[in-house]
């Protein structure tokens, strides 16, 4: 079949460019003809807080990907609109992860709506998102108008879907696995290609740094942790990704704990070729956040064999089975110190590794792609 796939894709960078194109190839790998619709313009400078939207690597391989998409510019959306609709996909898919995109998105799919017979899919990262802004529900209901299904990736989502739509057919399949990272590397090499000593033991907090993920109660847990702790390892915290929320207030928290010879701070985006040395030098992972749906860096972990340490929030506990693959805790330092303490403690990280290896088996992207034509079947 034909599919075209509208969104973030190459060059931009990120979790949502980085699942788009896995997307497309794997649509591809089946033997569909996949083009892929991305940005010209995604954010204004002035709504985006990170230092560059763009990627460094080369453009993924085995996928067209074109760039016509402006997220500002109501007369692009209906030229995009037409332009898709004429050529005559069968399917359409578009993955929805905020309000402000609804405008846009919506006002596309209309155009190839009116023009086709193309069974529009929406995969949704959040209804309801992390960080509310005024316009956000008549954005997001402008968007759900023209589209025929959706597929959620976590249960909340699930329900939350029905907040905005309960007729129209949706499926739950689990996000993929991130495995367009690379293959794993030895701890040696990763410690080695990060400058980093191999006498300390690390803990892992990976992504772009919004106050929703809760980078203060993962200090906080440390600090905690340090003032008790009793084992002859020696531990330090690796923050892995950008300061997208104010960073001297966690800079203030780093030093009133006393954390600074503790703690290693990237403060940038973490390149895709990178990546691979952020979660083979860690022995855990930790996603103390506040407020989920899922995370895919839960998807990342998996595909590492890295252990992880989850909050009860969202979908986040769906992905993780509790003392199997790592722990699910309450949304408090506390919990997520002495999490860590018995992470270490207990000894659990060849454990947690062993079942990662049987769990993650569940996560493939063929999967994904037969929920989806599922889907559109029942369309």
């Amino acid at each position: 079949m034909k599919v075209a796939i509208i969104g973030t894709a190459h060059p931009y960078r990120g979790g949502l460019a980085s699942y788009n194109d896995r997307l497309a190839q794997e649509f591809v790998a089946h033997g569909h003809d996949v083009t892929v619709y991305t940005f010209t313009l995604q954010y204004p400078k002035i709504l985006f807080p990170g230092k560059s939207q763009y990627s460094e690597e080369p453009s993924p391989a085995n996928i067209q990907i074109v760039r016509c998409v402006n997220a500002i510019n109501p007369i692009n959306w209906i030229s995009v609109g037409n332009r898709i609709a004429a050529t005559e996909p069968d399917i359409v898919i578009v993955k929805f992860w905020l309000p402000f995109m609804g405008p846009c998105f919506g006002t596309i799919l209309r155009r190839i709506k009116r023009k086709t017979k193309a069974k529009i899919v929406s995969i949704v990262d959040n209804m309801i998102p992390h960080e509310s802004r005024a316009g956000d529900k008549a954005f997001t209901n402008y968007f759900v108008k023209p589209v025929d299904g959706f597929v959620a990736m976590s249960d909340s989502v699930y329900q939350d879907i029905e907040l905005f739509d309960k007729t129209k057919p949706k499926t739950l399949s689990p996000h993929p696995l991130f495995d367009n990272f690379g293959e794993a590397v030895s701890r040696e090499k990763a410690l080695n290609s990060l400058g980093l000593s191999p006498h300390y033991r690390y803990i892992l907090f990976f992504g772009l740094i919004r106050k929703y993920k809760g980078l203060d109660l993962l200090l906080a847990a440390m600090g905690d942790v340090l003032k008790g702790w009793k084992s002859d390892q020696k531990l330090k915290l690796i923050i892995a990704g950008e300061y997208y929320a104010d960073k001297q207030f966690y800079q203030g928290l780093i030093d009133g704990l006393g954390l600074e010879s503790h703690v290693i701070e990237t403060d940038k985006f973490i390149a895709d070729s990178e990546v691979k040395l952020y979660f083979c030098a860690s022995d855990i992972v930790v996603q103390p956040y506040k407020s989920a749906t899922q995370s895919g860096v839960t998807q990342i972990a998996y595909h590492f064999n890295t252990p992880m340490i989850v909050t009860d929030v969202g979908g986040l506990s769906e992905l993780c089975p509790h003392e199997e693959v790592g722990y699910v805790v309450p949304c408090e330092a506390d919990s997520i110190g002495e999490a860590i303490e018995r992470f270490y403690r207990e000894n659990k990280q060849r454990e947690f590794e062993s079942n990662i290896e049987q769990e993650k088996k569940q996560y493939a992207w063929n999967i994904m792609v037969d929920k989806i034509l599922k889907l559109v079947e029942e369309l």
